[in-house]
């Protein structure tokens, strides 16, 4: 196979993005119409949880702007994990209709085509302006000082947040080399977990947290990096280096997981299929 360093595979990347670009656009009242349901979508979830919680002071010690600055994470997070990963999240439909024997063919990395062939555009504008806006309503008014430090911070949480995620769904890909359909399986792992990620997992009884901590770890992608701004008690229920944790648990548990993505590997079968 062809070696590429990374300067050619971030340009290769942006390539793939450019076409992804155009794929979009080609039917722009759609991708439109997509990008505005999913924040609609998402903004009266938000909605519905501001109603209940004003009725609220606070909810054992979290004020209503904490609470929204908590979910920023999410919603930032897998913005960026669906523009960088849509690849791994659709990766059943890749096995399912043959494109994935396309890619076996090219001279390469299989994970790097995987992860670049697609960006879902829509679904990373609708859930990042929900972000966006949760984290400016909230960011500037739970007092954080923004300076160099925790807007590196910030940004490694994320970033860290978005691999976690990827992941996650790349836990239920695997099981696509032997089971092909597996998105019931993607959305009991992923979607469920991270309802119960939407509010401090203080809240949850002590399977919850371990599972949110050690099983299926959503709670790097908000909790922990919410509490190293904000500092809530019950962080004290934990350990104070869960803080800066979440880049590392990102690079572990997605090492973790291409291993047995590898494995997996050597059990695919062509399904026959293929669009094109």
């Amino acid at each position: 196979m062809e070696k590429h360093n990374i300067l050619e595979l971030i340009q290769l990347f942006f390539k793939y993005a450019k076409i992804g670009v155009k794929t979009t656009l080609e039917y722009k009242f759609d991708r439109i119409f997509i990008t505005i349901a999913i924040f609609c979508r998402e903004m009266i979830s938000i909605t519905i949880m501001y109603l209940i919680l004003l009725r609220f002071v606070r909810i054992k010690g979290w004020e209503l702007n904490e609470m929204l600055f908590l979910y920023s994470f999410l919603f930032l997070s897998y913005s960026l994990f669906v523009f960088l990963f849509t690849g791994i999240r659709d990766f059943e439909d890749m096995v399912y209709w043959g494109q994935f024997d396309r890619i076996l063919l090219r001279p390469v990395g299989l994970m790097f085509q995987i992860v670049a062939s697609r960006v879902d555009f829509p679904a990373t504008l609708g859930h990042g302006i929900v972000g966006i806006i949760l984290f400016i309503n909230t960011a500037f008014s739970v007092g954080i000082d923004w300076n160099l430090q925790n807007t590196a911070y910030f940004i490694s949480a994320l970033i860290g947040g978005a691999i976690i995620q990827a992941s996650i769904f790349m836990v239920s890909s695997c099981f696509s080399f032997w089971a092909i359909k597996t998105m019931n399986l993607r959305n009991m792992i992923f979607f469920n977990a991270r309802r119960f990620a939407g509010y401090p997992i203080s809240f949850y009884p002590s399977f919850i947290q371990k599972l949110l901590v050690y099983i299926i770890p959503f709670a790097f992608v908000n909790y922990f990096p919410a509490q190293y701004f904000l500092r809530k008690p019950d962080l004290a229920g934990f350990w104070n280096g869960y803080l800066y944790l979440t880049p590392l648990v990102g690079a572990a548990l997605f090492t973790l997981v291409y291993l047995f993505w590898k494995k997996g590997l050597k059990h695919y079968v062509s399904t026959g299929n293929s669009m094109y």
